[in-house]
């Protein structure tokens, strides 16, 4: 899950943001956080309880809600996809100086490759870890690299001067909207980690989850603070890499290079993976052949990617727009927990409850503030 939110759109996103609201942009990702805990707590719990995955549990609450949502989630993960993989062909170009295209293709094997020897869950699940690992060890390189002014930043988390909506939605967006939300708590399924006896594993991993995801927004964050506060103009086009390479040179160039691709990567194996689990109940043929049906996934998105490309204000965009999904998805969540047929004697926490239904109604008005007023200044 965290690997997954980690991708090529949560660098753009953080860099892009914090270009434009400056040290005010940590008051955005601690209300970000605390509205992923909220989220994560409560789907994961309710999908482990269950012992269903969230579109048979959608499907349980309405019928045919599941093949609705599927539809948001599939088509968003897609979109996601196509920017996951042209941001691996990006670092394998920054690396090797290949062509982004020629990246995104051998890069889309690699993530294949995964998926179709025999212990996959395993090599995964081991991949995304050690990933994970390194990007923030690099990111933390080039932040201290960049000298951010640390007081200010830690003031405007809670005392901001300015605050975005927008930049709050597409943080969470990018965290656990659309397919992320999901992506822990279906791995967990499959990895027969259900039940009440698991709960408190389940709410470890959850947090845990975004625990690392939080640490690196915040190292990104400050890396790109330290570098615009000296007055240096990020490149509108790749504006992460401009704060790798301003920071630390032709070195901190190529760390964006692996950290880009390692953060692609680990994305398309992620997205690819809970978006087609979302599909996998409703036909034995597609349970029968998940894996290839998940390679075909990746394939689609990146002959996508390599017929028209991905700008960076499409990675913005779908962040927000996966923001929008999240009150649909969760407050169906929300219904099912209190569904005897579908959670049994379970008792959900009443405090969880209050806190995803506020999520719920928060998420709700920003992400129709966002839809009015943000996302059309994005193609001014």
């Amino acid at each position: 899950m965290a690997t997954s939110s980690i991708g090529p759109g949560f660098m753009t996103q953080t860099t892009t943001f914090t270009e434009q609201l400056l040290a005010s942009f940590g008051f955005a990702i601690l209300i970000s956080i605390i509205i992923d805990i909220g989220v994560q707590m409560n789907v994961w719990q309710i999908i482990a309880v269950s012992e269903k995955r969230a579109q048979d549990i959608a499907n349980d609450v309405l019928p045919g809600l599941g093949y609705f949502l599927s539809l948001l989630i599939v088509m968003g993960g897609l979109a996601f996809n196509i920017g996951n993989v042209g941001g691996a062909g990006l670092g394998l170009n920054v690396i090797f100086g290949i062509s982004p295209e020629l990246g995104a293709a051998l890069s889309a094997l690699i993530a294949i490759g995964i998926f179709v020897i025999k212990e996959a869950g395993k090599v995964m699940d081991r991949f995304v870890l050690i990933a994970g690992f390194v990007m923030i060890a690099l990111t933390l390189y080039v932040m201290f690299t960049a000298q951010p002014p640390y007081g200010e930043a830690v003031v405007r988390t809670f005392v901001p001067e300015e605050i975005s909506f927008m930049a709050i939605v597409t943080l969470v967006g990018g965290t656990v909207g659309g397919y992320i939300t999901f992506a822990g708590g279906h791995r967990l399924i499959d990895a027969g980690i259900k039940g009440k006896e698991n709960i408190s594993t389940v709410r470890k991993s959850a947090v845990t989850g975004i625990g690392v995801t939080a640490i690196m927004r915040f190292v990104l964050f400050l890396a790109t603070l330290g570098v615009v506060a000296q007055g240096l103009a990020l490149d509108a086009s790749n504006p992460a890499a401009s704060v790798f390479q301003l920071a630390a040179g032709n070195v901190g160039y190529k760390i964006f290079g692996v950290i880009m691709w390692a953060a692609a990567v680990t994305s398309i194996v992620g997205c690819a993976y809970t978006s087609v689990s979302f599909i996998r109940t409703f036909s034995k043929k597609i349970s029968d052949n998940y894996n290839w049906v998940i390679v075909a996934f990746i394939v689609v998105s990146t002959l996508v990617f390599v017929s028209i490309g991905q700008p960076a204000k499409i990675l913005v965009l779908v962040g927000s727009l996966n923001g929008l999904i999240l009150p649909i998805s969760l407050g169906v969540m929300l219904v099912a927990a209190h569904r005897k047929k579908i959670v049994g004697d379970y008792k959900h926490p009443l405090w969880l409850t209050i806190f995803g239904v506020i999520i719920v109604i928060a998420m709700a008005i920003m992400g129709g503030n966002t839809l009015i007023n943000g996302i059309p200044q994005l193609f001014k």
